[in-house]
């Protein structure tokens, strides 16, 4: 069985006469209430925002080039000394 959140808030829009028509339309042409056509619509662009604003998107030969300046290392003097100084911890075990 189908549970369905219980809908205790609202949210309000205005817009203007062409744009409600054009939303009354659709919701009319998918026998849906406006307010469940409108929810739906809103949800849905929610979602697919959200789902691309944790993706990165880059050309295919930039994301090869990226991939391939990770197998070499850079040189990075500073690191390499500090890399290379005796260690303070000494494990005793």
């Amino acid at each position: 069985m189908l549970m369905t959140a219980k809908k205790e808030r609202r949210i309000e829009l205005r817009t203007d006469a062409t744009t409600e028509r054009l939303i009354v339309r659709a919701a009319e042409a998918l026998g849906e209430s406006v307010s469940s056509f409108t929810l739906r619509a809103a949800k849905e662009e929610a979602r697919r925002i959200l789902a691309s604003s944790d993706v990165t998107w880059m050309p295919a030969d930039q994301f090869d080039e990226l991939l391939a300046t990770l197998d070499e290392p850079d040189d990075v003097p500073a690191l390499r000394r500090a890399a290379a100084r005796p260690r303070r911890y000494i494990d005793e075990t």
